[in-house]
């Protein structure tokens, strides 16, 4: 991880993992507790301690992530692209800043209610400058690295409380052609309802991995309560599912996401009994490493930004024609 920042230029800190063995019953909040399991119950300690440092700190904002993480080399640029992205769908209109670009911001006005169209991201609308994050004012959460996400829709638990907008980017040479896109979840909207090369932002729904996400103060906060003192429902990141998608007994949250995630698992090569403390993946060899839904992943491409140059491996290059 300190290697593959540096070649990014990102500084970070490290907070110490919690083996579930070491957390009290008695710091548990009510819930399930240990009926999540001693791997998922260091992993939520460990989660809680970070965004507890981001509240003593009293940091404006805060990338968290989880040290199997990877990204691309291009990381800067998609992040860059992700703010203006953001700010699209959560910042007043500039020629209007009672109304919005996404019709359904703040609270959509039924469950049903849909936006008349996609968010061209090469025509994003002009918007009042955001006062306090680059990314736009008011959000909780930008859930940047998971296993699978949807687009919010009608039928969803709470899904009344959810914008329906979407930001969508068309011929995004950083995004895999959709037959090599990994996703757990079920429902495969981004893949079958757009191009090769589409990455879209909107409003996170059914969430699940909490590989990377951003959090500003008063989300980390709201986090704290929700996540830390409420009842505990289920491992850290279906909690944070919960958070986002309004489902834990608590009012909506604003959390963002972007989809393909900007951040990833990193299988190593060697034994798969390595690559993760809380699902067992056996103990086979992985012959090769890889990086899920990433072109030009840093982790892999070591040996050529180490010596500054700048053809690098493409785990998933396009179909020949």
């Amino acid at each position: 991880m300190v290697l593959a920042a540096s070649l990014s230029n990102i500084d970070f800190d490290f907070i110490d993992a919690v083996h579930g063995e070491q957390v009290l019953d008695k710091v548990l909040p009510p819930g399930v507790g240990r009926a999540i399991g001693e791997p998922n119950l260091g992993s939520w300690r460990g989660h809680l301690n970070a965004i507890i440092e981001v509240v003593k700190r009293n940091l404006t904002s805060a990338l968290i992530l989880e040290d199997d993480a990877d990204w691309d080399v291009r990381i800067k640029e998609q992040l860059w692209d992700l703010a203006r992205s953001s700010r699209a769908l959560i910042q007043p209109l500039a020629s209007d800043p009672s109304k919005y670009a996404d019709a359904t911001y703040p609270i959509p006005e039924s469950s049903s209610a849909l936006p008349k169209h996609d968010i061209k991201f090469d025509a994003l609308p002009k918007t009042v400058p955001p006062k306090d994050s680059v990314y736009g004012d008011g959000w909780d959460v930008l859930w940047l690295g998971h296993c699978g996400m949807r687009f919010p829709v009608d039928g969803m638990a709470r899904a009344e409380w959810i914008p329906k907008g979407r930001v969508i980017r068309s011929q995004d040479l950083s995004v895999p052609e959709p037959h090599n896109f990994y996703s757990v979840s079920s429902v495969l909207d981004l893949k079958d309802g757009y191009g090769n090369h589409t990455r879209a932002v909107s409003h996170a729904a059914d969430g699940i991995c909490s590989l990377g996400y951003a959090v500003t103060q008063a989300g980390a906060r709201r986090l704290l309560h929700s996540l830390g003192l409420s009842p505990m429902t289920g491992a850290f990141d279906i909690m944070l599912k919960q958070f986002c998608d309004g489902t834990k007994g608590e009012g909506p949250h604003n959390c963002l996401t972007v989809r393909p995630g900007l951040f990833q698992h990193h299988l190593p090569a060697g034994s798969k009994a390595y690559e993760s403390d809380i699902t067992s993946h056996g103990t086979d060899n992985r012959d090769k490493a890889s990086s899920q839904n990433l072109r030009w992943s840093v982790k892999l491409n070591y040996k050529a930004l180490l010596a500054g140059e700048t053809d690098f491996v493409d785990q998933f290059p396009d179909t020949a024609v």
